[in-house]
């Protein structure tokens, strides 16, 4: 009987921290009363809100939160934008994501529309769905489900409406941030390039960002470049004596594409980046940055089945430019360093770098 009591009062006091954390005038950034938007602190804060709002969104569907009772409405009024559509997975109809549309006046700074997709949701029967998708990361098959598809082609019908394409923003966090990293590059390679902003984006691999010892850490990702390019340049002699007809790699077709990317240390799904940009820089220092240049547009997975023969999707992490932001503040937590909460407070120590 004690323990159920017990649990009773952890499920009331969860369900008390997250409806402060839904609710904008307890947890939103209210000192955001003027939008400079030419600041990029002041773009990152108000890209996060929209994001948290789809989340609000979709927890207002599950609670039956209607009219005044709604929560999700002043993360985007507050910044003087309008609901314009809904996102809808087709498997389990939950709302996965936003279009708003600005009332600002047209400017070189300020977007017209902002494009926002939420990350897991653990609570709620969003939940199987969004580990599903999750999986789908994973293993590089994003691009293979209904609901990207859904998000492709709200952005190609918006994008095609605009006159300017440089107006759209996208937008999203973890798995929200995949799904709009994905999009990003798919219209970079068609020559559109949409300004993004993605919090603690999924990078899968082994973490060497754990590791203490730089000179280990260093050591094991040179290594790893060199058996990469090894590969890379193994299928390529391979493909070329069987006369197969490889499409030409589209991985520079994104280098005038720079995404920012939201990423703290302490976050193991997203930590990676500050690795995989800065090795880069550090193989140019030692005289092997021809090699690396090779190396980061692959993944040893993916050429080691492209070299037997076998069909492999393109990572999602596989970048040629980023606009990173890092985020030095102690966390609590994982769930601290992963919480999109983060981005929009004014209180972080951040460091910014920018790879191209």
């Amino acid at each position: 009987m004690h323990c159920k009591i017990e649990n009773q009062e952890l499920i009331l006091k969860d369900n008390v921290i997250l409806s402060e954390r839904e609710n904008f005038e307890l947890s939103g950034p209210s000192h955001l009363t003027s939008i400079d938007w030419s600041n990029p602190d002041h773009r990152r804060s108000v890209a996060a809100c929209l994001v948290q709002g789809v989340y609000i969104i979709e927890r207002d569907r599950q609670e039956n939160r209607q009219s005044s009772e709604a929560l999700a409405p002043p993360w985007w009024k507050f910044f003087q934008f309008d609901l314009h559509s809904q996102l809808i997975d087709d498997a389990d109809s939950c709302i996965f994501g936003a279009i708003y549309k600005s009332k600002h006046p047209p400017s070189q700074h300020t977007p017209s529309y902002i494009i926002a997709f939420r990350g897991t949701l653990t609570k709620g029967n969003a939940f199987s769905r969004d580990l599903e998708l999750d999986i789908h990361i994973i293993k590089n098959g994003l691009h293979q489900t209904s609901r990207f598809e859904i998000a492709m082609q709200a952005i190609r019908n918006l994008v095609g409406s605009e006159t300017s394409e440089s107006n759209i923003w996208l937008t999203g966090h973890s798995l929200g941030s995949a799904m709009a990293l994905l999009a990003g590059k798919r219209m970079a390679k068609s020559g559109i390039f949409l300004d993004s902003y993605l919090f603690n984006p999924p990078f899968f691999s082994a973490p060497l960002e754990n590791i203490k010892d730089p000179n280990i850490k260093h050591g094991i990702r040179i290594a790893s470049s060199f058996l990469t390019a090894g590969l890379a340049v193994a299928a390529r002699i391979k493909n070329a004596n069987q006369q197969r007809n490889i499409p030409e790699d589209s991985f520079l077709a994104l280098a005038g594409w720079v995404p920012c990317l939201y990423v703290n240390p302490m976050d193991h799904i997203c930590s990676e980046y500050i690795g995989y940009f800065e090795h880069r820089k550090k193989m140019e220092e030692i005289g092997a940055g021809g090699i690396e240049r090779l190396a980061t547009q692959h993944s040893i997975s993916g050429v080691f089945l492209n070299a037997i023969g076998k069909e492999s999707h393109e990572p999602l992490h596989l970048l040629p430019s980023a606009n990173l932001t890092i985020n030095l503040t102690p966390a609590v937590d994982f769930k601290d360093a992963h919480g999109l909460h983060q981005w929009w407070r004014c209180d972080q120590q951040l460091e910014n770098r920018v790879y191209s």
